[in-house]
């Protein structure tokens, strides 16, 4: 190997190139596309990008030469909101929620998110790892690449930790960019039923500056919901990793309105998170807080709800969206982008441009990557697909399609 790694014959180049900040509104359908292109690629960073015609003469001898066979490449696909390290499964709650029982009603009889933590705080370090590999292996597969990945099925300081440390270990090993999240704030743990008050005492004063210190995390999040945390909850815990210098990011406003994404624009939160029952009048807070809506049609879904989150509406007030998988054990268990990508357009009304870079470089850019990753353009990392196809619209058009690209992280081929 040279170093050196030129892309060719690609029928169609999808750079993503732009302004250096999230995209919104007329942006979010601005691909910086090149027809019959190239890519070339030196120590893992993208060089220059451009027609054939014009690059040809600029590819080293040394170059090692791949032929994308007039495919479609696109960026790597970022998956700004997953929640991967956990022990089981909950394919016995998929059937009761069939059968007509709620998300709600599942965790009031002690399911949910319960039932993986303590599958989770049963399970050894190596079973936590060997899981969270595998589910990382699936996300590579179809095109992810970087993956902000959550804490929170431990609830307690040492399956907390523990769960951060198999993050810390997948990050160490690649392919796959990982950004961990806490989450010890997802929901009260059985033991504090009765005294929650002292959980988030715990989180905020003792768990948090400890993950802080140990630099285990890069955000904090806090599900903010009836079954979760209150506003005030939520606000102590996220307050404590804001002067412990963690980023903020937010589950709000998941099943009624007034719960959290306000509090994210008063926190300065990096994202508001789901948004199913968001208002208006509370985008325009996060429009002005510069806070990035990440959108989870994936757990709309999977619980087979119908409110989708108001995605057109954020479009036109000028919001830099997202959209990401929500892979978890209960209401979301998918990884792939590209159903993600077609939940998006089919439910929410996002044109396939639209989609691609809320995938790509608006999640890059609520993870503070978007200088690094998310687009194809020079100095940046070259994370990229070769897709099976030579449309990007059949990202999305190709519903649920056993599609494999090629993937490459860092210039180099994934096998996952």
């Amino acid at each position: 190997m040279s170093g050196v790694t030129a892309i060719v014959n690609i029928g169609q180049l999808v750079t993503l190139a732009g302004p250096a900040r999230p995209r919104v509104g007329a942006e979010l359908r601005e691909l910086g596309m090149i027809r019959d292109a190239a890519l070339l690629i030196e120590d893992g960073r993208i060089v220059q990008a451009g027609t054939y015609a014009d690059m040809h003469a600029k590819i080293p001898s040394v170059a090692d030469v791949i032929d994308a066979a007039g495919r479609c490449v696109t960026p790597g696909f970022v998956d700004a909101h997953t929640h991967p390290v956990f022990a089981g499964n909950r394919a016995a709650e998929f059937e009761q929620r069939i059968a007509g029982a709620t998300y709600q009603q599942i965790a009031a009889s002690g399911g949910g998110i319960l039932r993986t933590v303590a599958l989770t705080r049963a399970a050894t370090d190596e079973e936590l790892l060997k899981a969270a590999r595998r589910h990382r292996d699936w996300m590579l597969r179809t095109g992810t690449t970087t993956i902000e990945a959550k804490s929170g099925y431990g609830l307690d300081q040492s399956t907390e930790m523990r769960m951060l440390q198999v993050l810390a270990q997948l990050a160490m090993e690649g392919p796959a960019r990982i950004v961990p999240t806490l989450l010890a704030a997802h929901t009260v743990p059985p033991e504090y039923a009765d005294r929650r008050s002292e959980y988030v005492v715990a989180v905020a004063e003792q768990l948090i500056p400890q993950v802080a210190k140990a630099h285990l995390a890069q955000y904090c999040d806090a599900f903010c919901d009836d079954h979760a945390f209150t506003l005030d909850e939520t606000r102590i815990v996220l307050a404590a990793a804001k002067s412990n210098g963690l980023r903020l990011r937010v589950h709000a406003e998941q099943f009624r309105p007034g719960t959290g994404a306000a509090l994210a624009a008063e926190l300065g939160a990096a994202t508001a998170d789901h948004l199913e029952t968001v208002t208006e009048e509370t985008l325009h807070q996060l429009r002005v807080s510069q806070v990035q809506p990440v959108l989870l049609p994936g757990s709309v879904f999977a619980l087979g709800r119908r409110n989708y989150p108001p995605a057109r509406t954020m479009v036109q007030l000028d919001l830099p969206i997202v959209i990401a998988s929500d892979f978890n054990p209960g209401s979301s268990p998918i990884c792939s982008m590209p159903f993600i990508l077609s939940l998006a357009c089919v439910e929410m009304g996002l044109m396939p441009a639209e989609a691609l870079s809320a995938a790509t470089i608006n999640a890059a850019w609520s993870l503070a990557l978007g200088q690094t990753v998310g687009s194809l353009e020079p100095g940046k990392r070259a994370d990229l697909l070769i897709h099976e196809f030579d449309d990007y619209r059949e990202l999305a058009y190709y519903i649920a399609a056993p599609a494999r690209p090629r993937v490459f992280v860092d210039g180099a081929e994934v096998f996952a």
